[in-house]
């Protein structure tokens, strides 16, 4: 999936069916967004058509709404000479309202679709079922969905999916049941969460959000609280270097390094964190480990702090505004020490990042994490991947919906960071960011090469480089991940976590126009 722009605003089906609704109170016919949606859909199937030098089209049409939206579509590329066949799940007069107005629009054949042939197409179009898709699919449906996919695979043949491959929860990002394996999806007015969710994003293919007369003005109504993990979410909380600025008003941030034979990880999230902007860095070293970091620092400050005690001391300096520890810290209740000591009251501010082994080491008590975290002197953030986030928010045992729809990742994140009072970065290939209060963001792609060793310590150190200059902490948790899979994006294959670092210049290159 390429990068965007897309529209800022992430909808759930919920929110996107009130948006048509909205809209439709305002005096617009549902038929007007139909043919708006259509000729989106026309236009996509086109430009496809004359690359490939296509002429053969199928559209599959569902029970619904979608399915309406792929008659006129039909009609439309019919008008324009390509050769087209309608097959449908259920004949023209079972459908209802708009459906069943657009249906009247086709005066061709319509096929049944569970025993439609697909020799000799060049181009399907999937108008079964759309984003708000409520249950699984099975029966005869099923059965299309699985054929359509088998006949793909084996002539190389397009998929055009109409808002989103048929199958994909909307909101969720699940498969319910079977989904189509789309090349190409055309969605309206705003992306919903599933498209960006795995899994139902490996199903999409490339997207594009067509306009269809909806007024972004309806959004003040329905208040989403999600969005795509772009600049145009957080640029204006960006505090780049001023002119008249110097290195101490950007910020002091403090990482807290593993024993000797651990400290590469701490390295790389504190170089990280200087490379982010933070304009001193200081490495908190146990003393046994002293002769190991030295030698390997040069913009990094390095100072002992053994223990709780040293850690506390080393951050009484109230230039000292962020502190991040985890990485290859150790497994235990010293760990968790040292996590209750950085989280201390304090009478200035202090942001905190905690990843890695100051996670874990929490796992059988995570309600001693969140004591901490409330009396913490500033925000904090949480870096999980899966399995740290499994084993920290393990009283998250919710696995369906009353609707039998699969809980997302999106809700899990949003409903860890309400519970621990934090923000919480959930990590993957689709990372999620969550705040207390519920604003979330979701990053839209992401290099696979970020699979790779010491990659989230240089998460946890871009994160606390963006909170050091100040930046409030939602904005910069997301602006982190943007910039590490920005710089991972700018090097290419073959990435190791090194190279994201010495990337990052590359992606503040890329924000600067936001900046002017």
């Amino acid at each position: 999936m390429p990068h965007g722009p897309y529209p800022p605003e992430l909808l759930t089906t919920a929110q996107m069916a009130r948006a048509d609704r909205l809209t439709m109170e305002s005096g617009v016919a549902g038929m007007a967004l139909m043919e708006k949606a259509a000729a989106a859909i026309a236009a996509a199937a086109t430009a496809f058509l004359v690359k490939t030098a296509g002429r053969r089209v199928l559209v599959l049409c569902g029970p619904g709404n979608n399915g309406g939206d792929g008659y006129v579509a039909a009609r439309m590329l019919r008008s324009q000479r390509f050769k087209v066949r309608v097959a449908a799940l259920v004949p023209p007069e079972a459908l209802r309202g708009d459906a069943r107005e657009a249906a009247a629009t086709w005066d061709g054949r319509v096929e049944d679709a569970a025993s439609c042939d697909f020799t000799g197409v060049d181009l399907v179009i999937d108008a079964l079922f759309g984003a708000g898709l409520a249950r699984d699919i099975d029966g005869p449906a099923a059965a299309l969905i699985e054929r359509l996919n088998a006949w793909r695979a084996e002539t190389k043949q397009k998929i055009i999916a109409v808002d989103i491959p048929s199958g994909v929860d909307g909101t969720s990002g699940a498969i319910r049941g079977v989904a189509v394996q789309a090349d190409s999806t055309v969605t309206f007015f705003r992306l919903k969460c599933g498209h960006l969710l795995l899994p139902g994003r490996l199903r999409c293919g490339t997207i594009s959000c067509a306009h269809i007369g909806i007024r972004a003005s309806v959004l003040e109504r329905i208040a989403p609280q999600t969005f795509v993990n772009e600049p145009d979410a957080w640029a204006p909380a960006l505090r780049p270097p001023r002119v008249e600025g110097h290195k101490y008003a950007r910020g002091h941030a403090v990482v807290v390094s593993g024993g000797a034979s651990h400290t590469g990880a701490a390295r790389l999230a504190a170089t990280a964190a200087l490379r982010a902007g933070a304009g001193l860095v200081t490495l908190a070293t146990p003393q046994d480990a002293f002769a190991v970091n030295a030698p390997a620092l040069t913009s990094v400050m390095l100072r002992v702090a053994d223990g709780p005690a040293g850690l506390a001391s080393l951050l009484e300096d109230k230039r000292k505004n962020v502190v991040a520890l985890g990485p290859a810290l150790g497994v235990g209740e010293d760990c968790c020490a040292l996590v209750e000591a950085a989280l201390a009251p304090s009478p200035e501010p202090r942001a905190a990042v905690l990843d890695a082994d100051a996670l874990t080491s929490f796992a059988l008590a995570p309600e001693r994490l969140g004591r901490a975290i409330a009396s913490a002197p500033g925000p904090v953030v949480l870096t999980p991947h899966g399995g740290e986030f499994a084993r920290l928010f393990h009283g998250q045992r919710w696995e369906k919906t009353m609707s039998g729809a699969p809980i997302s990742k999106l809700e899990r994140t949003r409903e860890a960071a309400r519970e621990i009072g934090a923000v919480v970065i959930f990590k993957g290939p689709d990372t999620i960011v969550a705040a207390a209060d519920g604003r979330a963001s979701i990053m839209p792609e992401a290099s696979p090469w970020l699979a790779t060793a010491g990659s989230g310590d240089v998460l946890t150190g871009i994160v606390a480089g963006m909170l050091a200059q100040g930046m409030e902490p939602f904005a910069a948790a997301s602006c982190a991940v943007w910039m590490h899979a920005a710089a991972a994006e700018a090097f290419g294959p073959g990435l190791i976590a090194d190279d994201i670092i010495n990337h990052l210049p590359a992606a503040w290159r890329r924000l600067a126009p936001t900046q002017s």
